[in-house]
């Protein structure tokens, strides 16, 4: 069970308004509608990967699930404006570690669609990736469940 690292609300991923996600071509997973502008790690983990324009960030979580976090819709456009980093490439963190925030009024503010698709991208790797949807999001719930080849 792998908890959210951004508090909102879980809805699936198919209704994300973009087709890369929606039709799951990166991976299952889950989307959180925002509450809160910011990005904590959901376990223990890697961070693999910090987009210069740090709209999405990937990590390596310690059960060994490659998460793809990806801020908002389109906003790689922004190329970094209304968004902060506090990890660097190649960092353990601990569960709860602040990533990445993001001015979500702001984003708003400018017509951007604020959905955060949470996405397992090493799907294959497990028997099965589902997402918890209809549930309040945040780090003490579960938003995917992972099942192991067994």
């Amino acid at each position: 069970m792998i908890s959210s690292p951004v508090e909102g609300t879980a809805v699936p991923m198919t209704s994300v308004n973009d087709e890369v996600f929606s039709s799951m071509a990166l991976g299952n997973g889950i989307a959180i509608i925002p509450e809160k502008g910011e990005v904590a790690a959901p376990e223990d983990c890697t961070v693999t990967l910090v987009y210069p324009t740090l709209h999405a960030l990937g990590l390596m979580l310690d059960s060994g699930a490659e998460m793809i976090i990806h801020v908002g819709i389109n906003t790689v456009q922004l190329e970094g404006k209304h968004f902060k980093k506090y990890v660097e490439e190649g960092a353990h963190v601990k569960k709860g570690t602040k990533l990445l925030s993001f001015d979500l009024d702001a984003l708003k503010k400018e017509g951007y669609d604020t959905v955060v698709p949470i996405i397992i991208s090493n799907t294959a790797a497990f028997h099965e990736v589902t997402g918890l949807i209809g549930t309040g999001a945040s780090l003490e719930k579960p938003v995917i469940a992972i099942k192991n080849n067994q």
